[in-house]
């Protein structure tokens, strides 16, 4: 986990970064000193009112008092409702900008080998942790210190020792109580975090691969292992909840402690002729106020250990290498117009080598089929050509733009039209006609095809996936079809390979299957065992 103090320089940099931040924050503060201040203050102008109506003293003599009533009243709540607004103002112009830098930091890499449903995790409610740190950390703990100094030092003006005392009951409820509260709940609530990552994962993989885990019987085996994350996470909250409210207990015990002292030290002044028995009732019921102060501050500690683990998932993210990212310029990297690999080595960049010494040159209308089994390193290979990841190793040249073609392109929840307009955001609809056409999809563009394409067949989608490499305008120079006949029947899957090399037949294709019908139509077939690397591959 990232050090606190990289964490503060993440708060600061954000607030730095924001048009008037500095002075937001002070203002921010200064309401919130206003709103909690008119809180403890009302308490004691109405412990004095009461106190001296039953003196029936002249009704003139209460005027200020009643005034000072209405004026702490209202205060509270607009003072509350102002510092809420310009608080959370601040917060959320923080997250913006926090946000922004994430999403910077993602574009200029590849997702690749990411555990998306915990990225998700990090870049929506890890980054909401800003918002925790300066709205439920920052502003009370800066507010209460201002609050728990003034009202001690008008109390001394009444009674001196009992000052020191409830100064001492303060500082015991308000920041001890709930530091040790938050050093007893660290470790659940640091594991809370991460677990809420593990969780999202899980419900995605499920999600995605629901119908596979149904046919082959391993539904509640997964559920099993769903239902583990979630009680961990449970557990993880039930521990803080539990060590939150043992805290609390103690702080209203110190609360009901600060007015028997009130009762203690004030009863024999008042006896003793050094304090006016009207005053009493304040010494009894500020200590109540005050409470209402600091009652959520155990909350507070354990929300600052949370936003720090939270922030430091973000801040891995922020400084993470770029993995490459997948964009090849045109004549940047070679002056041909061939796919060259020489020695080249592939690896994900936190894992080892999975191929070494690679040598392949593929031409512009010829076809290579990658041959292996699963695990070799096939779309790994697949991901270096296209930039996705850098070589380890070796010489690697690719000419012009390079298309991809996946097994499991991503069809998206709106029309066919706008699906096939992701291989070129511009396109017109002709083009996107025309694109349909070429890749033998005979569908209505506007057709709404639901999420993951649910209204599509297995070849439709892969259609679909086809007319976004044609859409572009200008043929890639070289295709990489990864699997495109997986899961087809033997009819559907001739179809789709007869529009492939018709439509691809002037680019160079580099193909990764296992189908023998579509081995016999590449030029070259190679069989990728020869560079393996793998102690259970043979080299």
């Amino acid at each position: 986990m990232a050090p606190m103090r990289d964490v503060w320089a993440l708060v600061v940099r954000l607030l730095n970064g924001e048009p008037r931040g500095r002075l937001r924050l002070t203002v921010s503060v200064l309401l919130a000193i206003f709103a909690s201040g008119c809180s403890v203050a009302l308490m004691g102008v109405s412990a004095w009112l009461l106190s001296r109506a039953a003196e029936h003293p002249p009704v003139l003599y209460l005027l200020a008092a009643s005034v000072g009533v209405r004026f702490f009243g209202i205060g509270r709540g607009v003072g509350r409702y102002l510092e809420r607004l310009t608080g959370h103002d601040l917060a959320l112009r923080m997250q913006s900008g926090l946000r922004e830098l994430t999403y910077t930091s993602l574009s200029r890499t590849t997702l690749l080998g990411r555990r998306y449903g915990d990225l998700l995790v990090r870049i929506t409610a890890d980054v909401e942790g800003i918002v925790d740190l300066v709205v439920r950390v920052v502003l009370p703990f800066c507010s209460a210190a201002v609050v728990f100094l003034g009202t001690s030092a008008i109390l001394a003006i009444f009674n001196p020792p009992f000052a020191l005392v409830l100064l001492a009951i303060s500082v015991f409820a308000g920041i001890i109580v709930p530091w040790l509260a938050a050093r007893w709940s660290r470790q659940a609530d640091e594991r809370a975090i991460p677990a809420r990552g593990e969780l999202a994962d899980k419900v995605r993989e499920m999600a995605l691969g629901a119908p596979d885990l149904v046919a082959y019987g391993l539904a509640d085996r997964e559920l099993t292992a769903l239902a583990a994350i979630d009680s961990q996470l449970r557990t993880s909250e039930r521990d803080g909840a539990w060590t939150r409210g043992v805290a609390e207990a103690v702080q209203m015990l110190a609360t009901g402690l600060a007015v028997l002292a009130a009762l203690a030290i004030g009863a024999p002044a008042v006896e003793s002729g050094a304090m006016l028995g009207r005053d009493l009732a304040i010494l009894a019921l500020v200590p109540l106020a005050l409470h209402e102060v600091y009652a959520d501050f155990t909350k507070s500690a354990q929300t600052l250990t949370r936003s720090r683990a939270a922030l430091a998932r973000v801040l891995d993210v922020l400084r993470a290498e770029p993995v490459g990212s997948g964009d090849r310029v045109p004549g940047e990297e070679s002056a041909t117009s061939e796919l060259v690999l020489h020695e080249v080595s592939v690896g994900w960049p936190d894992g080892s080598v999975l191929l070494a010494g690679v040598d392949l040159t593929v031409g512009p209308g010829q076809s290579v089929a990658l041959v292996g089994p699963s695990g070799l390193g096939k779309t790994t290979l697949a991901a270096t050509i296209m930039g996705l990841i850098p070589a380890r190793a070796g010489q690697l040249s690719v000419p012009g733009r390079v298309g991809y073609l996946a097994q499991n392109a991503h069809i998206f929840a709106t029309t066919l039209a706008e699906n096939v307009r992701i291989g070129n955001k511009d396109a017109t609809d002709d083009q996107v006609l025309e694109a349909m056409h070429q890749a033998g999809l005979q569908l209505d563009p506007q057709r709404e095809v639901g999420e993951q394409g649910a209204t599509l067949s297995g070849g439709e989608a892969q259609r679909v996936a086809l007319a976004r490499l044609l859409v572009a305008g200008e043929r890639p120079s070289l295709v990489i079809l990864d699997e495109p006949t997986e899961h087809l029947d033997r009819e559907t899957a001739d179809a789709l390979l007869d529009d492939l090399f018709s439509s691809l037949s002037d680019s160079a294709l580099l193909v990764i299957t296992h189908d023998q019908d579509l081995m016999a139509r590449c030029a070259r077939v190679i069989d990728l065992t020869r560079w393996a690397v793998s102690p259970a591959l043979p080299r």
